[in-house]
C-alpha cells in the first residue's frame, strides 16, 4: 500500500493492516505468546509476541499523547519525554516492561481500544490539518500517524509470518 496522503487514505491502511495483524494475533496458541523467539526490536535480541503487541500498544498511545498534547495548545515532546530519536530500542523495552503484568488477551482489548481512540481522534481531524503543513520538523501530523499506526502494523505482521513460518503455525 502507498504511503497515505489524504485522512481517507490514512484511514483505510490502519484500518486494512490492523485487521490482518488481529487475524494473525488471533490465530496464535495462547501459549506460544510469551516465547521470546522473534527477532526483537533491538540488535541481536529476541522478544515474544506480547512484547510486539506491547511495543504497538506503547507507541499507539504515544500517537494518542502526542494528538491531545496538540489540541490542548501544549508542546509535544517526540518521541516521548526522557527518549530521543536515537533511543528507541530502549523505548521498546520500556514498552513491553509497562504492559509486562498484562495477560495476552487484555493486550489486545487494550491495543484495540487505542486504534479505535486513534481512528475516533482522525476523524475529527481535517485534510487540512493532517496533510496541509509540517507539524514535526518536515512531517505532517497524518505522516508521523502513519509512521506509528499502519505502518507498524504492517511491520509486525511481517514479522509475525516469519515468526509463525520458522515456528510452524498457520496464521490463516
Amino acid at each position: 500500500m502507498n504511503v497515505p496522503q489524504t485522512k481517507s487514505e490514512l484511514l483505510l491502511a490502519i484500518d486494512k493492516n490492523f485487521n490482518k495483524l488481529m487475524s494473525y494475533l488471533n490465530a496464535i496458541p495462547p501459549e506460544l505468546t510469551s516465547d521470546n523467539s522473534m527477532d526483537g526490536h533491538c540488535k541481536d535480541t529476541e522478544m515474544s509476541v506480547r512484547d510486539l503487541v506491547s511495543y504497538l500498544l506503547g507507541w499507539n498511545t504515544l500517537v494518542v499523547k502526542w494528538i491531545t498534547s496538540d489540541e490542548k495548545g501544549l508542546p509535544v515532546d517526540f518521541p516521548e519525554t526522557g527518549f530521543k530519536w536515537n533511543q528507541l530500542g530502549l523505548l521498546a523495552q520500556k514498552f513491553y516492561s509497562d504492559y509486562s503484568e498484562l495477560n495476552y488477551n487484555a493486550l489486545i482489548t487494550e491495543l484495540e481500544a487505542v486504534k479505535d481512540e486513534i481512528v475516533k481522534l482522525i476523524d475529527e481531524l481535517t485534510d487540512d490539518a493532517l496533510y496541509g503543513k509540517p507539524w514535526y520538523t518536515k512531517w505532517t501530523m497524518g505522516r508521523m500517524i502513519s509512521f506509528n499506526t499502519s505502518s507498524p502494523y504492517a511491520n509486525a505482521n511481517g514479522r509475525l509470518r516469519k515468526w509463525a513460518k520458522n515456528n510452524n503455525i498457520s496464521l490463516k
